[in-house]
C-alpha cells in the first residue's frame, strides 16, 4: 500500500509540473485552455475556475492540458438549425441552447440563416416572428449542447492562432518544468541533509546492517578493502557494489588508529542484476549557496546520463529488453522507498528528467514531435496539413502504445515470472 501511495504522488507530482509547464505557457500566449487533467481515463474529481476544469482522472498515467482549437472542439451552426439564444445587457449573445430539452424561460428562438463563432462572432437567422436579426456574440458566451456547456473559443484564443514561437513556447514548457523539477528536488535535498562529500568516511551506519553488525562507527575513515587503497566514496560503494555476499577485509582509521575487520554485503536485488550494500551513508557538508550548485549539477549529470544511455540504445548495446514501463517503475520504486525519503526525492528527480527527455524526443505524438513540425512550419513559411501531421500522430501514438505493450510484458516477466 505504501509503495502504491509513493508511486501515485511521485507520478502525480511529474505529471502535475510537465503539465503546469505547458498551462502557465499557454495562458501567457492568449491560448484557451479548456482542461488540465491528471491522469488519463474516466473523471473521478472535476473543479471549474474561470474558463478551465481542473480533472484528477482514473490511470494515474499521464496527464494532459487540452487547448482550444488542438482538438475538434469547434462548433458549427448550419443554416436551418433551430436554437434558443439568450441576450446580456448589451445586447450580445451570451449563452446558446443546441438541445430543445435545455431551453431557458428567457431565450430567443432563431432559425439560423448564418452564423460565425469563432472569427466575425454574429449570428443571423429568423426569430419566432418570422423577422430577421442578427445579434452579436459576447467573446465569453457559452454552448449548451445536449446539457454539456463549453466556452466559444474565438479564433485569436485557440492554440493555432498564434505564432510559431508562441505554440513552440507552450509545448516545450511541458519539458522544461519537468528539469525544473529535477533542479528543485536535488536543491532541496541538498539544503536539508547536506551536500555529499566524496571521501570514505562512514556518517551513518544503519541498524542490523553488515556494518552495524561489524561495529562500524561514525567518522571511521576506510583506507583500504582488501588490500587495495580505497580514497574517495565512490571507490568505496564500487568495491562493495561489485562484491554481494562476498567477505571483505576493511582497514579502517579510527581516532587515529588502524583497525581491520571483516564484512560480508547484503546482496540487494537491482534490476536484473545484485548489487552488495553494507548499511552505510557518506559524509555530508551544509552550504546554502552550494545546494543550488549541486541541484545544478545532478540535474547536467543525469541529464548526460539518460541521453548516454539512450546512444547506446541506438548503437544497439543498449536494447529493449532492458527498458522499464510503469511496472518496472513501480517495482523500482518499492525498493527505493526503503531507503527513506531522501532516495525518494531523488529517484523522482530522475525519473522526471526521464519523463522529460522522453518527451523531448523528435517523434510522433510526443512534444518533440511537435517541435518538429513546428520547425518545418518556421522554414517553409506555412503550416502542414493538419490532417497529414494528425495522421503521422496517430501512426506515433499506435507505435507508442504497442512499445508499451512490450515493455510492461517483459516487465511482468522479469519480476513475476
Amino acid at each position: 500500500m505504501e509503495t502504491a501511495i509513493a508511486f501515485i504522488l511521485i507520478f502525480g507530482s511529474i505529471v502535475f509540473f510537465h503539465e503546469l509547464g505547458h498551462f502557465i505557457f499557454a495562458k501567457r500566449a492568449g491560448i484557451m485552455v479548456r482542461e488540465f487533467a491528471i491522469g488519463m481515463g474516466p473523471k473521478l474529481l472535476g473543479y471549474t475556475k474561470g474558463e478551465t476544469v481542473y480533472t484528477i482522472r482514473l490511470l494515474p498515467i499521464g496527464g494532459y492540458v487540452r487547448m482550444a482549437g488542438e482538438d475538434l472542439d469547434a462548433i458549427e451552426l448550419q443554416p436551418g438549425y433551430r436554437v434558443g439564444v439568450r441576450l446580456n445587457a448589451q445586447d450580445e449573445v451570451d449563452y446558446i441552447v443546441l438541445n430543445q430539452k435545455n431551453y431557458l424561460p428567457d431565450m430567443q428562438f432563431i432559425e439560423i440563416e448564418k452564423a460565425d463563432l469563432m472569427n466575425k462572432m454574429f449570428i443571423e437567422g429568423y426569430d419566432e416572428s418570422e423577422t430577421h436579426v442578427k445579434y452579436s456574440i459576447s467573446r465569453n458566451a457559452k454552448v449548451n449542447e445536449a446539457g454539456r456547456e463549453s466556452l466559444i473559443a474565438p479564433y485569436d484564443r485557440q492554440f493555432h492562432s498564434k505564432t510559431v514561437g508562441q505554440r513552440s513556447l507552450a509545448i516545450f514548457a511541458g519539458p522544461l518544468f519537468n528539469f525544473i523539477l529535477a533542479f528543485i528536488l536535488f536543491t532541496v535535498i541538498a539544503l536539508l541533509r547536506g551536500i555529499p562529500v566524496d571521501e570514505p568516511v562512514i556518517s551513518t551506519v544503519v541498524n542490523n546492517t553488515p556494518a552495524a553488525e561489524a561495529a562500524l562507527q561514525q567518522g571511521d575513515r576506510i583506507i583500504a578493502i582488501d588490500g587495495e587503497a580505497v580514497g574517495t566514496w565512490t571507490e568505496l560503494v564500487t568495491v562493495i557494489q561489485q562484491s554481494p555476499d562476498q567477505a571483505l577485509s576493511f582497514e579502517i582509521d579510527r581516532d587515529g588508529q588502524t583497525v581491520t575487520t571483516e564484512i560480508t554485503p547484503d546482496g540487494i536485488q537491482s534490476g536484473e542484476e545484485t548489487i552488495g550494500q553494507i548499511g552505510v551513508q557518506a559524509p555530508f557538508e551544509k552550504s546554502f549557496f552550494g545546494s543550488f550548485v549541486y541541484g545544478a549539477t545532478q540535474t547536467y549529470d543525469f541529464t548526460v546520463l539518460i541521453f548516454t544511455l539512450l546512444g547506446n540504445l541506438l548503437t544497439g548495446s543498449f536494447s529493449i529488453d532492458d527498458l522499464s514501463g510503469p511496472v518496472g517503475i513501480y517495482k523500482a520504486t518499492e525498493t527505493v522507498a526503503q531507503f527513506g525519503i531522501f532516495n525518494l526525492l531523488n529517484w523522482t528527480a530522475m525519473l522526471s528528467i526521464n519523463l522529460g527527455i522522453m518527451n523531448l524526443l523528435p517523434l510522433p505524438a510526443l512534444d518533440g514531435g511537435r517541435l518538429l513540425f513546428f520547425g518545418f512550419e518556421a522554414i517553409r513559411g506555412r503550416p502542414i496539413d493538419k490532417q497529414r501531421e494528425g495522421m503521422v500522430h496517430f501512426v506515433g501514438i499506435m507505435l507508442l502504445m504497442v512499445l508499451m505493450i512490450v515493455v510492461t510484458w517483459n516487465d511482468i516477466q522479469r519480476f513475476f515470472f
